[in-house]
């Protein structure tokens, strides 16, 4: 079970450092057009979507990518991934 454990906590790991690339990409609007950042946004809307949904906006800034980078890495490091 520690390797299913530590597999998890790897995917989850590299899901939160995906958002933060999305989040710094989003500084970029022409960034959009790349191919490798569509199939970044790809893949990080499954998580992101419904989060931004449960959680307001204040002002322009969106705190969604900040809370699930938190629980990504949380919920990594409970695993017992060693990123």
């Amino acid at each position: 079970m520690t390797e299913l454990q530590s597999f998890i906590g790897f995917i989850l790991s590299l899901m939160a450092w995906m958002i933060v690339a999305r989040a710094l990409l989003s500084w970029f609007p022409n960034a959009r057009n790349n191919q490798a950042v569509q199939i970044l946004i790809q893949l990080t809307d499954p998580i992101l979507v419904p989060l931004s949904r449960l959680i307001p906006r204040a002002g322009m800034f969106d705190f969604s990518p900040m809370i699930a980078i938190f629980v990504l890495f949380t919920v990594a490091r409970w695993l017992g991934s060693p990123i």
